[in-house]
């Protein structure tokens, strides 16, 4: 197409808006305290699970919801024991529709996971046990994993930490 001369037009560029995050589910609990609170002398084993569900709200909204599972626990003795559901809603605009999935599996959950971790870190806090800071999570890797199981349910990924 020419514009006689003038600027050639542009394609509009993609965009990931975050219009509202928020907890929708969250649970903390210390089953086995003051027994629990005793230090022990070999660290925790800490396991966590992570989900990512996408559910559309209109032609651009999506809600992500990103989910976290985790217990840590030492000498057969439950610490803690955690489940977190945190969503946001995000306007997706601009992108190819082969694209979509992609970006909403792996960018909105990328946005939300460092608040999700501040929840989850503050919890344990709170629990009387150190601040559990949840390593960064590849969600790239996470979304190749969903998508080469082609389930119709996401898979865990789990994760330990020490």
């Amino acid at each position: 197409m020419t514009t006689n001369g003038g600027p050639q037009p542009q394609a509009a560029m993609p965009q990931i808006g975050v219009l509202a995050q928020y907890v929708k589910d969250f649970s903390f609990e210390n089953p086995n305290a003051p027994r629990s609170m005793t230090p022990s002398p070999q660290p925790p084993t800490i396991n966590i699970h992570i989900n990512v569900d996408a559910r559309p709200l209109s032609e651009t909204d999506v809600e992500v919801t990103l989910r976290l599972e985790g217990k840590a626990e030492a000498q057969a003795l439950l610490l803690f024991s955690f489940e977190l559901a945190f969503a946001g809603i995000f306007r997706v605009q601009n992108v190819p529709a082969d694209s979509v999935q992609p970006v909403v599996l792996i960018e909105c959950p990328r946005l939300l996971f460092p608040f999700a971790r501040e929840i989850i870190a503050t919890a344990t806090r709170n629990g009387g046990f150190p601040p559990l800071l949840l390593e960064p999570v590849d969600f790239v890797a996470l979304y190749r994993q969903r998508m080469a199981s082609a389930q119709p349910s996401p898979p865990s990924q789990p994760i330990k930490q020490n």
